[in-house]
């Protein structure tokens, strides 16, 4: 894989940069854990997902750069990183191939067989009501914030719709009553198959991916996904079942036709945002794949 040599005055202003903004996303996070309170929207990220707000904090440059003039800061002794002759510093990228390249590999086909799919817009946020059907208050998991409609009117917004998940880390939190509802069964090993990129939950997942391939993931990526987890889970919880008009998340009623309209309207502009991302980030993948496949090749 080529190098770019990138000055030291250059990385330093990068690595400022992205701790800033990584600071500035995360400040009501780490209050809220100081304080031991919760927040079922903006808590989502660091609870699903295993990425504290101090790895977040961490700039990575990505394969193919090398940092000048960094081997006497910390970031040389990081994991995933190799200092040269120069005093430069660079990601070890054979070295973090030859651990995690089957996680590289799903994690481009994945991406590639998401994007080449037609979004579909007619889900509605359902999954969110299916993982409350027929519960009794005590056993939802957001209890305590109150549903928007009565018990039996949630169950009756179930009851009406078809339930069209195809995401399987969505449905497996299904009520035991809702599963056989769902138009498809989807499970771990047809992921692949199913995933596409109307999906908020696909859409969400780029940060899992993104965060999975640290260091080899560019900050921005590692960022803009974070982002756009944040934004996509803040519809996600709008469309839902709960009422959090108190936390400054207005109710989108889906189960009237003018909030089914508002949900796809909202979902076809994530997906093309999704897309986008998830371009970003296999190109930098298939990129790496084809440097590795290369080194391989050569007699």
């Amino acid at each position: 894989m080529s190098r770019t040599p990138m000055p030291r005055g250059e990385w330093i202003a990068h690595e400022a940069a992205h701790a800033a903004r990584a600071d500035a996303a995360t400040a009501g996070h780490l209050a809220r854990r100081a304080s031991g309170a919760k927040h079922p929207v903006e808590d989502f990220l660091f609870e699903y997902y295993n990425f504290t707000p101090g790895k977040l904090r961490r700039w990575h440059p990505g394969p193919g750069v090398t940092l000048a003039d960094a081997a006497d800061t910390p970031r040389a002794h990081w994991p995933g990183y190799v200092s040269d002759d120069d005093g430069s510093v660079r990601l070890d990228v054979p070295a973090f191939v030859a651990r995690r390249g089957g996680t590289i590999d799903f994690t481009r086909q994945l991406l590639r067989a998401t994007a080449s799919r037609p979004g579909f817009t007619g889900c509605f946020g359902l999954h969110e009501w299916a993982m409350v059907y027929r519960l009794a208050p005590e056993q939802i998991r957001h209890a305590a914030y109150p549903l928007r409609l009565s018990p039996k009117d949630t169950d009756t917004v179930v009851e009406a719709h078809t339930i069209r998940c195809s995401h399987f880390d969505a449905f497996r939190f299904f009520t035991q009553d809702a599963l056989a509802r769902n138009t498809i069964q989807p499970t771990r090993d047809t992921q692949v198959a199913n995933e596409q990129p109307g999906c908020l939950h696909a859409g969400m997942d780029l940060y899992k991916w993104a965060h999975k391939l640290t260091p080899l993931t560019p900050g921005d990526i590692l960022l803009d996904a974070f982002d756009l987890a944040r934004d996509l889970r803040t519809l996600d919880m709008q469309a839902s079942p709960y009422d959090l008009a108190d936390l400054g998340y207005p109710p989108l009623r889906i189960e009237t036709p003018e909030g089914k309209a508002e949900y796809a309207a909202r979902q076809r502009a994530f997906a093309e945002r999704s897309n986008a991302l998830r371009l970003r980030l296999l190109a930098v993948l298939d990129d790496v794949a084809e440097a590795t496949s290369k080194v391989h090749d050569t007699p």
